[in-house]
């Protein structure tokens, strides 16, 4: 078999320029400042207004420039470290600390085929998904559907259900309660690559199409599934680490540091 070559994709204009502007911002910007407007920049590089504006609309994808109204834009801080592996941290039922899940509600419906399917329940059994938001010194990271069959939770307390009301996120707390109860032995994650859609877009608080980090987590105990979770992660903002062999601390947005004490 004869030996192939890559045929040579000329770089786009605008994709050359995010590489300068990456290296401009390492070497004469820190975090928060504000860098020269879009007049000054395209005079400084002779580039196209046009141009420049698909390089710094890359750069604010990929969570290094963010743009203020009546400010400019700044260099944004560093992502900041998530651990999606530790005990507490990311389970079911998490704490609260530096790093906080808070509960939106919580919606009890007969699941779908394909529900079911990655639930192993039957097509039709009561699923109580809870929906809840992770924070991070205040600040909205991940968002994240948590589906829990009727027949793992079978002490749960009977709420009406009323939308928008209180009694949704008394319901959602006593869903964690139960989890929290049965003592999930066993847990398997996996990671990808995706876009938020109008619904995780909204909460949070990101345009529709914004890149994010989508992770899927089954929780088991005592030999069977009882928890589907799918949270889905601001790829801008975050950066998720796994097994970590310290206690992680996360700083304030603001300072852009991730440490790791023993």
């Amino acid at each position: 078999m004869g030996q192939g070559q890559l045929a040579t994709v000329p770089e786009p204009k605008y994709w050359h320029l995010r590489t300068v502007l990456l290296r401009t911002i390492d070497a004469e910007f820190s975090t928060g400042q504000v860098i020269p407007n879009e007049r000054e920049l395209s005079a400084r590089f002779g580039v196209a207004r046009a141009t420049l504006r698909q390089a710094l609309d890359q750069l604010e994808l990929e969570g290094r420039l963010i743009r203020r109204r009546g400010i400019g834009t700044l260099i944004a801080a560093p992502r900041v470290g998530i651990p999606v592996s530790s005990p507490g941290e990311s389970g079911p039922g998490a704490p609260g600390g530096s790093l906080t899940w808070r509960a939106v509600d919580c919606v009890s419906a007969p699941a779908s085929a394909q529900l079911a399917s990655a639930l192993g329940i039957p097509v039709g059994e009561t699923v109580h998904t809870v929906r809840r938001l992770r924070l991070v010194q205040g600040q909205i990271m991940a968002t994240e559907s948590l589906h829990v069959p009727d027949s793992a939770v079978p002490h749960l307390p009977a709420v009406p259900h009323v939308v928008g009301s209180a009694t949704e996120q008394d319901q959602a707390k006593s869903v964690l309660r139960q989890l929290e109860r049965l003592g999930v032995d066993g847990e398997s994650r996996s990671v990808e690559l995706g876009v938020a859609e109008a619904e995780q877009a909204a909460l949070l608080e990101r345009p529709p199409g914004t890149p994010v980090l989508v992770v899927t987590a089954r929780y088991a105990a005592a030999g069977r599934l009882v928890a589907l979770a799918v949270s889905t992660y601001r790829a801008d903002t975050c950066k998720l680490t796994f097994g970590e062999t310290g206690k992680v601390e996360v700083t304030p947005v603001q300072a852009g540091a991730v440490r790791t004490a023993s």
